[in-house]
């Protein structure tokens, strides 16, 4: 039985929408036909994207997809060129949005700035003018080592400029994780800050960062962003202060012409196991496909202000930067917790900065909702107009949360999920069709998504894998220094098709949804069964506030259950317990996939961008290759696993 629809747009959500404005364009009558028309010609929706999002080219390609070389290694708006950076700022500033605001950043200690999109063009020209100086040129790696701070727009913008290769690192990282991006992207320069703040607690970014260039033989230059004005470590000659070359510098950078399948970033994902995969993402693709998701998918307007809890390191980062400036819109960045110094810090933001479209994870709101409503019911969120979410499969009972205490039940929630190697998304909502709870809605425009049985067939009404059967323009361009490993990863199963890791499936309405990654997968007694189905059924009792589940070897089902739980405030542990949570699962699977252990822990493992690191808790259990930790938030949770009480 399909979930039922507990959102439906209003006449004012449609009418405004930028997808219905496509549509009357278009002579498209309804979702359906646009999703089935953008798929069955990639080509026509692509080029039609452009021309409906203002790309200015400064020459014109010839053709908008050359896929001769194989669906792997296609090519977009082939021969054209253009300039990301000029299409997300001096465009808007040779217009009418000049002295118009395009972000406002807050501090964790109450500091606010903000800049229109001629002083952001500046300081990005600036910096430009600077790297320029140092010797960085067109196909040079840059990494930028920052919070989300102001520069840290502008850096990622001004590599674009002079056609450098920006690498984004999270700045919760440590040192080794640092080193491991600039040593594999041979960067020439590194830019951080000389800390940031986090729950009250100064972060010292530069010796981290001092530490990984000590590593990285590469990098000749450190630029340093003073942040927090406190003693830090200096090598004379080689680290330079962000204020001091800014000044010394043109407030005018003229764009280099790419062309439209250059290189602009190298965005870094970690697997459990193996180095991290650098994901190649280029100035036209990259452009044109985040661009339209941020048009269609939150439906971003002139007076839409962005916010989205997310860093620079994480594919939702420069997704929010790129599709918020390409479009004219206003970013809203903050510094540090969105609950300290008190629980309502996010509540607060959204209401003083006035914040319309506000991304989250499904970890955050179940983080959040420990507090109650209150923190929420405090402030006055009535110029919210979409809420977004992305990271990982929801639980019904934090979706429906966010969904009543933050939205007021009449604002869509829009799920969409894709990946780093993706350059976004594959699945969303959106805002202009019903939406139904912890659902994706379907492909993402211009995606010839589908889900596949184990010999490649599409399948309905099961669950299979996530695939994808045409290119598209935000698609990784290989893995940095690794054909083999792209071609090992995404392409090894089927013929040109693209295998993601994600199981899926499709309700009897046509409604999609996610179940996780297919390779936490467990199989039981020859049954397969997604490990957040089990989470979610484990999370429906009262007790629980948040659940993993992983497989153990078992003589007899070949793998056995084991769920991992986190209590909720005020709960005590007992065998009473353990057998509802088991029972509660039973009634909701089925009694083969009630777990057979159901261990209590104070914490799940979690990557920084919130996801729960499932393999390493099997890995940690069973004393196997734990691989690479460097995204893991907290590592004592990790060494809890195998003490937890059973």
């Amino acid at each position: 039985m399909a979930d039922a629809f507990v959102w439906t747009p209003t006449h004012d959500y449609i009418e405004r929408s930028h997808v219905r404005q496509f549509m009357a364009r278009h002579g498209i009558t309804d979702v359906n036909e646009l999703r089935r028309r953008s798929t069955a010609d990639v080509a026509w929706f692509w080029g039609a994207m452009v021309e409906e999002l203002g790309i200015e080219f400064f020459q014109p390609y010839d053709s908008v997809l050359d896929s001769s070389d194989g669906m792997a290694w296609s090519r977009w708006f082939v021969g054209g060129k253009l300039n990301l950076a000029h299409n997300c700022l001096d465009r808007h500033v040779a217009s009418t949005r000049a002295e118009k605001t395009a972000l406002v950043w807050e501090g964790e200690d109450g500091a606010v700035r903000e800049l229109t999109y001629r002083q952001l063009l500046e300081e990005t020209d600036r910096i430009a003018n600077a790297l320029k100086r140092l010797g960085i040129g067109r196909g040079d790696r840059v990494g930028v080592f920052l919070p989300m701070i102001p520069e840290a727009v502008a850096s990622m913008l001004a590599c674009a400029k002079i056609g450098a290769i920006a690498i984004p690192i999270f700045s919760g990282y440590g040192a080794e994780a640092v080193a491991t991006r600039l040593q594999d992207g041979a960067a020439k320069v590194l830019i951080t800050a000389d800390g940031t703040l986090r729950r009250g607690v100064p972060v010292p970014l530069k010796p981290i960062a001092d530490e990984a260039v000590a590593l990285s033989p590469t990098v000749e230059h450190l630029i340093v962003v003073q942040r927090l004005g406190r003693d830090i470590p200096w090598q004379s000659g080689r680290d330079l202060w962000w204020h001091e070359i800014r000044v010394a510098e043109l407030p005018s950078c003229p764009c280099e012409p790419m062309d439209s399948e250059a290189p602009w970033m190298i965005a870094y994902t970690s697997g459990t196991t193996g180095q991290p995969k650098g994901s190649v993402h280029v100035h036209a693709g990259f452009l044109v496909k985040i661009a339209q998701e941020v048009l269609h998918q939150v439906d971003l307007q002139e007076d839409d202000r962005l916010c989205w809890v997310t860093d620079m390191g994480w594919i939702m980062g420069p997704w929010k930067v790129i599709g918020g400036l390409a479009l004219g819109g206003t970013l809203v960045l903050f510094e540090g917790a969105p609950d300290f110094p008190t629980p309502d810090r996010l509540w607060r933001v959204v209401e003083e900065q006035g914040v319309t479209i506000l991304g989250l994870s499904p970890t955050l709101i179940r983080a959040l909702m420990k507090y109650g409503e209150e923190p929420v019911k405090a402030h006055d969120l009535s110029r919210l107009r979409v809420l977004a979410s992305t990271g990982e499969p929801w639980n019904p009972a934090p979706w429906n949360w966010c969904f009543q205490q933050v939205g007021g039940g009449t604002r869509p929630l829009i799920n969409f999920s894709g990946g780093t190697e993706v350059g976004a998304c594959f699945l969303s909502c959106l805002t202009i069709e019903p939406l139904k709870p912890c659902a994706l809605g379907g492909p993402s425009l211009g995606m010839a998504i589908d889900v596949f049985d184990a010999s490649g067939k599409p399948i309905r009404g099961e669950v299979g894998e996530l695939v994808c059967t045409k290119p598209w323009p935000g698609m990784t361009r290989g893995l940095w220094n690794d054909e083999e490993r792209y071609l090992r990863s995404y392409w090894s199963r089927w013929p040109d098709v693209w295998t993601h890791g994600d199981w899926a499936s499709i309700d009897d309405e046509g409604t999609w949804y996610l179940h996780g990654r297919s390779d936490d997968t467990l199989k039981v007694a020859g049954k397969r069964i997604g490990p957040a189905e089990i989470e979610s059924a484990a999370v429906g009792h009262p007790s629980v506030f948040e659940a993993a589940a992983v497989g153990v070897p078992h003589e007899l089902k070949g793998e056995s259950i084991w769920c991992f739980v986190v209590l909720g405030p005020n709960v005590t542990p007992s065998p009473t317990l353990q057998q509802e949570i088991r029972d509660q699962v039973a009634h909701v699977l089925g009694k083969p996939f009630a777990p057979d252990q159901v261990r209590f822990v104070s914490d799940l493992p979690k990557t920084r961008s919130a996801k729960i690191l499932r393999r390493a808790i099997r890995a940690r259990l069973l004393n196997l290759d734990l691989g690479d930790l460097s995204s893991l938030e907290n590592p004592a949770a990790l060494e809890e696993i195998p003490r937890a009480s059973a």
